[in-house]
């Protein structure tokens, strides 16, 4: 019997674009463009709801002046890319992005519990590519917040796994101080 190869067709953010407008994605159906593949998102439970919930909260109180919080909104990495993390932390005012979505972030959010693979591996080497000085990985199931920084050749260099008991600063707010149970519901 033959082996039969598969291509797999890569599409750009703006074929991406065009699909959704002409109704391509079902509208109760959320959607990503990672490195020119759609992956279709699993349905959040109340845990994943809740965990976003709680660090916006927090994070709302550390990024103030000159920043702006995005909730499950795109981030315009390159051409075959656009996630759109839990939370990001984007410089300015949300008044920038009327015209075109953020091309990075200062911070990068995603709660995790389906989606870990996706997470841990094609979200991470996305961001550390695109040069997000920090991104959080926050386990709903093992209550642990992953803080990955110092991007460089495609991946991140440091790489810190903290308990609820533990604490964090931002990069981009040093002075500031976040428990990581605060993150938790």
């Amino acid at each position: 019997m033959a082996n039969l190869a598969a291509d797999v067709r890569r599409m750009t953010r703006e074929e991406y674009h065009r699909l959704g407008e002409e109704g391509f994605f079902p509208p109760n159906k959320r959607v990503e463009l990672i490195n020119g593949i759609v992956y279709e998102m699993p349905p959040q439970d109340s845990w994943h709801s809740g965990t976003i919930c709680a660090a916006q909260e927090v994070l709302q109180r550390v990024f103030t002046e000159g920043f702006v919080l995005r909730i499950q909104m795109p981030l315009a990495l390159d051409l075959w890319s656009e996630p759109e993390p839990d939370l990001a932390v984007v410089a300015g005012h949300w008044r920038d992005y009327l015209s075109a979505h953020p091309e990075t972030a200062v911070l990068a959010v995603e709660v995790s519990f389906s989606s870990i693979r996706l997470d841990r591996e094609e979200k991470r080497l996305l961001y550390a590519a695109a040069g997000i000085p920090e991104y959080w990985i926050l386990y709903v199931k093992t209550k642990q917040l992953e803080v990955l920084r110092e991007p460089q050749d495609g991946d991140y260099r440091s790489r810190k796994l903290l308990k609820p008991g533990e604490q964090v600063a931002p990069v981009a707010a040093p002075g500031s101080s976040i428990q990581v149970a605060d993150l938790l519901p």
